[in-house]
């Protein structure tokens, strides 16, 4: 399975996909803010530091998104971005609502 069909085929599959790193502490907290908020959605979380294609995959996440750094996080298949994007929509509206 090619890279751009590792993605897009977890994207479209979960109702919460992130693309992580094991040690920030950004990726962290988002996590944190999925797992308390939505603890019965199915997520889907890949540590790029922990994986072999991890930088292939940030790299095609640059160009699907505009956005290169972690975590990248999709609810829904709707890109929401990073942690500060992830907490101002959870503050706008709810990240429940989202889904």
């Amino acid at each position: 399975m090619s890279v751009k069909q590792l993605v897009d085929s977890a994207i479209a599959e979960n109702s919460v996909t992130i693309f992580s790193k094991s040690y920030c502490p950004y990726c962290k907290r988002a996590k944190a803010l999925i797992a308390s908020e939505l603890p019965n959605a199915q997520v889907k979380i890949f540590e790029l530091d922990e994986i072999d294609e991890g930088s292939d995959i940030q790299a095609y996440l640059a160009d699907l998104t505009g956005q290169r750094t972690v975590p990248n996080v999709f609810i829904k298949q709707q890109h929401i971005g990073g942690s500060d994007d992830l907490a101002a929509a959870h503050r706008e509206k709810g990240i429940k609502n989202l889904l």
